[in-house]
C-alpha cells in the first residue's frame, strides 16, 4: 500500500474525528439513499404514475440502471436487517428466477429499450445463492430485453458472499459481464464471527479477491461493520491490518444498528456483549485513522476509496450520486427495480415492489407489475432531494445552482434551515457564506445530521426506524 500523500484528499484523523461533537450529535436519522425516504411511500400509490414516468419522452436521453434483488441466504447473519429469505432449499431460486424473467419483460415493455443500460446491480440476500446456470439465464434474459453498454462504459456490479463463491464463480461472473464486486466480511475475528453466526475464514475472502483481480474486475469493495458483539479496538485493529494487506479498492465500514424490535434475528445476540458508546467511538476513530493513514479517501458517511477508484474520481468531479444501493457514479439514470422489495426511481417517481415473496409472486403470476408502494415527488421534494444529495455527495451547496434551476432565492427559501445550521457553524461543522455552504472536515462524519436539517418530513417519521448517525 502506498503511503498517503499530503493534501486535502487526506485530512488527518484529528481533523475528521471530534469525539465531543460525535457524541453530542449522535441521533437516529436517515441514510438518504432517497429523499423522501421509504417511510413516505404510499400504499395507495397509483401505478399510472409509474407508467407515465416510464414513458416520459423527456427521459429518452438518459441511461437506465437495473437493480435485481435476490433475497435468498443459506444461513442467517444475526446482525442483518436486509429483506431476505433464509433457506437450504435451492429449488426456491428456480421459481423466483422464472418470475424475475417475466418481470423483466413486463418492465421492458414500459420503456424505450433503445436507452442503454450503464449500471446494473445484483443485491440481496445473497445473489451468489443462484447456480452458475441460473446466473447465466438471468443475464441472458436481461440482454434479451435491454441494451447494456460496453464493459468499458458500464458499471455492472454484484454483491458476493465468499462462503458461496469459489474462484470459479468469480471467473463465471466476469464472463457474464460483471466488472465490479463487493463482498461482505464484517470482521475477521473468530469470536465475533461466532457471535454473529458468520463463520468466514480469511482464505475464503482472500481467494475471492485474488480471483477478482486475476480476472480483471474494475473495482473490488469490502464491507466491514464496527460495533458488533465482542469487538474491541485491539481485535478490530487486527481485522484492519488484514484488510489493508488485501487492499480492496473500496471499503464500507458501517456502524452496527442494534434494533431487535425491528429485526428479530438480532435477538440471538447478547446485547451485553456489544461495545459501549465510548467503545464504538474508539472503534470509529480507529477506522478513520487507519484507512486515511493508508491512503484511502474518506468519501463520506461509511465509505472510503482509493484515489484511483471511480468513487473518489466522481467526488472530485462533483458527479457523485446516491441511490438505493448507496454511493453511485451514475447520477442521471432511471433506476428499474426487479424482484421482491426492490425499489426503482423513474423520473420523479419512487416505486417499491411487494416486500414478501408471496405478494411478489401473486402479482407476477397475474401478469401485473409487482409495485405495491411508492410516491411521486412534489416540486419541494425535488428541490430538497437535490440539496440533500449535494450535501451527502459533494459536501457543499452552491446557492446559485439551486437559484438558477428552481427560480428561488436560497437565503429566503431556506432561512429557517440556515438559521438552524448556525449552531453547526459555531461547532465548526459547516461554513455558511453569502453564496455557498461548505461542510467542514469535522462535519464530514456528521453529514447525515446536516442533511436532516433540510428534511421536512422528519417530524412526521418514526425516528426509531432509522439507524444512529454515529
Amino acid at each position: 500500500m502506498n503511503t498517503a500523500p499530503s493534501g486535502p484528499l487526506f485530512p488527518s484523523a484529528d481533523s475528521l474525528f471530534r469525539p465531543d461533537l460525535l457524541a453530542r450529535y449522535s441521533a437516529n436519522g436517515p441514510r438518504y439513499t432517497s429523499y423522501p425516504t421509504a417511510l413516505q411511500f404510499r400504499d395507495d400509490f397509483p401505478l399510472d404514475d409509474y407508467r407515465r414516468a416510464a414513458a416520459d419522452k423527456g427521459a429518452m436521453e438518459t441511461d437506465l440502471s437495473l437493480y435485481f434483488h435476490i433475497p435468498f441466504c443459506d444461513t442467517v447473519c444475526f446482525y442483518c436487517g436486509c429483506n431476505k429469505v433464509v433457506t437450504k432449499n435451492r429449488a426456491r431460486s428456480a421459481r423466483y428466477l422464472a418470475r424475475l424473467k417475466r418481470e423483466i419483460a413486463l418492465q421492458a415493455s414500459l420503456f424505450d429499450t433503445a436507452r442503454p443500460v450503464s449500471q446494473l446491480h445484483w443485491g440481496g440476500g445473497t445473489p451468489t445463492f443462484l447456480s452458475h446456470d441460473e446466473m447465466a439465464e438471468l443475464m441472458a434474459t436481461t440482454h434479451e430485453h435491454f441494451l447494456l453498454r460496453s464493459d468499458a462504459e458500464g458499471e455492472f456490479s454484484i454483491e458476493v458472499d465468499p462462503r458461496e463463491a469459489s474462484p470459479k464463480t468469480i471467473v463465471h461472473l466476469r464472463n457474464l459481464g460483471f466488472n465490479r464486486l463487493s463482498l461482505g466480511v464484517q470482521d475477521f475475528d473468530p469470536v465475533v464471527q461466532r457471535a454473529i453466526n458468520r463463520i468466514q475464514p480469511l482464505e475464503m475472502t482472500a481467494s475471492v479477491i485474488r480471483a477478482a483481480r486475476a480476472t480483471g474486475f474494475h473495482s473490488i469493495g469490502v464491507d466491514l461493520i464496527y460495533g458488533l458483539p465482542y469487538q474491541t479496538v485491539s481485535s478490530f485493529s487486527r481485522t484492519l491490518d488484514t484488510m489493508l494487506e488485501l487492499a480492496p479498492d473500496r471499503l464500507s465500514v458501517f456502524g452496527y444498528a442494534h434494533m431487535p424490535q425491528l429485526f428479530k434475528m438480532q435477538r440471538q445476540m447478547d446485547a451485553s456483549t456489544l461495545p459501549s458508546p465510548a467503545e464504538r467511538l474508539a472503534l470509529l476513530r480507529l477506522v478513520v485513522e487507519r484507512l486515511t493513514g493508508a491512503g484511502y479517501v474518506y468519501i463520506g458517511m461509511d465509505h472510503f476509496a482509493l484515489p484511483t477508484d471511480e468513487l473518489a474520481r466522481a467526488q472530485a468531479r462533483r458527479t457523485l450520486h446516491r441511490n438505493f444501493q448507496g454511493y453511485s457514479t451514475r447520477a442521471e439514470c432511471d433506476l428499474i427495480g426487479f424482484g421482491a422489495s426492490s425499489i426503482g426511481k423513474v423520473g420523479d417517481v419512487y416505486a417499491q415492489n411487494a416486500k414478501d415473496l408471496a405478494g411478489y409472486a401473486a402479482a407476477i403470476d397475474k401478469g401485473e407489475l409487482a409495485i405495491k408502494r411508492g410516491v411521486r415527488l412534489s416540486a419541494d421534494d425535488r428541490l430538497r432531494r437535490d440539496i440533500i444529495t449535494q450535501l451527502m455527495c459533494n459536501l457543499e451547496l452552491r446557492f446559485d445552482e439551486f437559484e438558477a434551476a428552481y427560480g428561488i432565492r436560497f437565503h429566503d427559501a431556506f432561512a429557517p434551515e440556515l438559521e438552524r445550521l448556525r449552531a453547526f457553524e459555531d461547532d465548526g461543522l459547516v461554513k455558511i457564506g453569502a453564496r455557498r455552504l461548505d461542510v467542514e472536515l469535522a462535519g464530514r462524519m456528521l453529514v447525515r445530521n446536516i442533511a436532516m436539517v433540510f428534511d421536512r418530513y422528519l417530524g412526521q417519521q418514526a425516528m426509531q426506524r432509522f439507524s444512529r448517525t454515529v
